[in-house]
């Protein structure tokens, strides 16, 4: 099969991820061979190729967005058939016995494996995934359109159930990427007033299309003081940007896998009168299939741009530079 791998950590311009015929895998007892359509390209798979991340095991494909169709399915599978749609994301398994497994917080679990990152991932023409870690997906949402819900979408799910809010109060999008064009649908949703933070005009004016009440630089201060936050650019100094536009008892949530070094934050600017900052460690299934839900109902329209598959370093580099507005994907097929 083909697919694009990663032999070197590099920075995307220079191209580390290489087009290559390699073995097709094949699927234990309770797994699922899934032919790929569609792969979303995440900032977590940049931050992998350009060795950002640690215990990467190279060579390694990347890709942990993936919507495809069961090409075949190992002896023990019961949910799934050969020809139905599934989605795969990051979240690959885990040891499913420890506190955090027995406790819902499965995202913690030490034992955890990652698409894309410990095992091989969606930037190829097949993929294995364990089924009780496989997707139904919507049927209204196209292979293309399903791909940036598994990770932008989840995660962004995640983040904003972290934050605290309520119906109503409002909340600050740092950054306006595939994730917090997703974020934006299911806060408007679910009743929240959405103020944007993004240093580029075309993402403020796509923001503003998709229901932001307010649109503004980093450095701007919002027309008022905010209940909670959610931070998708991976800079630290952002975050401490954030801890100074919500109000008293309001939430800072990371969202990102990587950031930058936070500037030293002074206590009762950034951090007394009872705020919060919290990180958003990976999401668990259960966040998945409540967010897939809430996807459907609203239903959430994501903004894709496609690359080919040989291509992926492009998408990787439009990614890494904030040329995308919405999200990018990978046609694998």
């Amino acid at each position: 099969m083909k697919a694009m791998v990663l032999s070197d950590f590099s920075p995307i311009e220079s191209r580390p991820l290489k087009l290559k015929e390699v073995s097709w895998p094949k699927p234990g007892p309770d797994e699922l061979l899934i032919r790929v359509s569609y792969c979303g390209v995440c900032h977590t798979d940049l931050h992998t190729v350009e060795g950002e991340l640690p215990s990467v095991r190279l060579p390694r494909i990347p890709g942990h967005q993936v919507v495809g169709w069961v090409e075949k399915t190992g002896e023990k599978v019961t949910l799934f058939q050969t020809g139905e749609r599934a989605g795969c994301a990051w979240l690959y398994q885990t040891c499913g016995h420890c506190h955090f497994c027995l406790t819902q917080r499965e995202n913690l679990c030490h034992k955890a494996k990652f698409t894309g990152y410990d095992v091989d991932g969606g930037y190829a023409e097949l993929v294995v995934v364990p089924e009780s870690f496989a997707y139904k997906l919507p049927e209204n949402f196209p292979d293309d359109q399903a791909a940036p819900l598994l990770c932008a979408g989840i995660i962004g799910y995640r983040s904003l159930r972290l934050s605290g809010l309520k119906p109503g109060e409002k909340l600050g999008l740092f950054g306006f990427g595939a994730s917090a064009h997703v974020t934006i649908q299911v806060a408007n949703y679910l009743g929240s007033q959405v103020y944007v933070f993004s240093r580029k005009a075309e993402h403020r004016e796509q923001a503003l299309k998709l229901g932001a009440v307010w649109a503004g630089q980093p450095s701007e201060d919002p027309p008022a003081k905010l209940e909670a936050a959610i931070v998708f650019a991976p800079v630290g100094e952002i975050a401490r940007r954030a801890l100074e536009v919500v109000d008293r008892g309001g939430t800072v949530a990371l969202a990102g896998i990587y950031l930058s070094p936070v500037p030293e934050l002074d206590y009762e600017e950034h951090l007394y009168y009872e705020k919060t900052l919290k990180s958003v460690a990976n999401a668990t299934r259960q966040d998945g299939m409540e967010f897939l839900k809430i996807a459907a109902e609203i239903p959430i329209r994501t903004e894709v741009h496609i690359f080919p598959l040989e291509r992926a370093n492009e998408a990787l580099e439009a990614v890494k530079h904030s040329r995308i507005n919405g999200a990018a994907v990978l046609k694998i097929r």
